[in-house]
């Protein structure tokens, strides 16, 4: 398990195990890999199943509403728009207003499969054997660190 300590006075600045951008990495990638073989009796991958959790809570969507809150670019979102429709869990219609426009909707089995998403939180959590309230601190905690590191209102202008 890494941690990051308190720098001793003098400390490499460069060590390894004092860098967030390590701890972060490493974290993000043993998250995922916990949910895997989670997610893998469902025919999900971690990416298709934040797909499936924006479109049960907000569906239908656009694709550009999606990338969004995904924070995705649409070239990365859509090969796994693809292979959601592939496995009949999503469709894609052209807006009828305005052609340009794609909507992502769930299928009645993409919708029915929100039922067995349900027993992911808690073997998650159970996997983690950590509190609800140590991962709430967590999420918050890196809630800050997106917020902190996007972009600058002045860079985004």
């Amino acid at each position: 398990m890494t941690t990051i300590h308190e720098p001793a006075v003098g400390a490499d600045p460069l060590a390894l195990d004092q860098q967030v951008c390590f701890a972060v990495v490493v974290a993000a990638r043993s998250v995922v890999a916990l949910y895997r073989p989670i997610l893998e009796p469902m025919g999900l991958t971690h990416p298709q199943y934040l797909v499936m959790l924006a479109l049960w809570q907000h569906a239908p969507l656009s694709v550009k509403r999606l990338s969004e809150l995904l924070q995705l670019d649409p070239g990365t979102l859509s090969p796994l728009l693809k292979r959601l429709e592939a496995a009949e869990l999503i469709v894609r219609r052209r807006n009828a207003a305005d052609e340009r426009h794609l909507a992502v909707e769930l299928t009645e089995t993409g919708q029915a499969l929100r039922e067995r998403a349900l027993q992911v939180p808690p073997a998650v959590i159970d996997r983690l054997g950590m509190s609800i309230e140590e991962l709430q601190a967590l999420h918050r905690a890196l809630t800050r660190v997106i917020e902190a590191a996007g972009p600058s209102p002045v860079a985004a202008r």
